[in-house]
């Protein structure tokens, strides 16, 4: 029987949009443990009820410089005066034990991937506006007003670019949204390749049934 490879699929949202509430839909929307999240390495703080290890690997500037000198990540960058990293072998490992593996990454990482890696799928997470952008920035409380102007700075750039996604998801209602991101997990689950093997077994019964005389 042929073995099948998981699957890529990459999500990028501009700060606020929700996109963490919709990967965790996800997630247990879909129980059955072939498809896992992969969490990032960054050198900021915490906030507050993150945890280490299940929201990122909280590492040091000296740790992440280290880890990008040994050449431990598929991609990383600079974000809001931070780094982020995706990590090589948790990743390549989980995709060739036929797990599929969802990455929540920037804009500039997601290029850098999508080059990697053109089977991916790539998602990009739009809020409903700008006004509705700045809301839920000031209400979560983890920036100050002046940072707050500053990320929605940075997400006008990163809006622009959602044309380079394979699909698009407006987060305007939560539940709804969470179930468009299922949907296109499941499509590529039951696309013929996926399941050709599985299936060529239930085709093989039938062969080998005899009617009864």
């Amino acid at each position: 029987m042929k073995e099948t490879k998981g699957e890529l699929f990459i999500l990028s949202a501009p700060s606020g949009a929700g996109k963490t509430t919709l990967i965790r839909g996800l997630m247990s929307g879909v129980e059955d443990g072939s498809i896992h999240f992969s969490v990032s390495h960054t050198t900021r703080q915490p906030r507050h009820g993150e945890v280490d290890g299940q929201d990122y690997h909280f590492v040091g500037q000296d740790r992440f410089r280290q880890m990008i000198a040994e050449d431990e990540f598929l991609e990383w960058a600079e974000v809001h005066s931070n780094y982020y990293g995706t990590s090589k072998a948790e990743v390549m490992k989980r995709l060739a034990n036929g797990q599929d593996v969802v990455l929540d990454i920037d804009v500039q990482g997601a290029e850098r991937l999508s080059h990697q890696f053109p089977e991916a799928h790539t998602v990009f997470i739009l809020p409903p506006s700008m006004e509705e952008l700045r809301r839920r920035l000031l209400e979560r409380g983890l920036d100050e007003v002046a940072e707050v102007g500053r990320r929605l700075d940075v997400s006008l750039w990163e809006i622009r670019r959602y044309t380079e996604y394979d699909y698009v998801i407006i987060n305007d209602d939560a539940e709804r949204a969470s179930r468009g991101l299922i949907a296109i997990f499941l499509e590529k689950r039951h696309r013929l390749d996926r399941v050709e093997s599985a299936a060529s077994v239930v085709v093989e019964g039938f062969r080998d049934h005899k009617t009864p005389s």
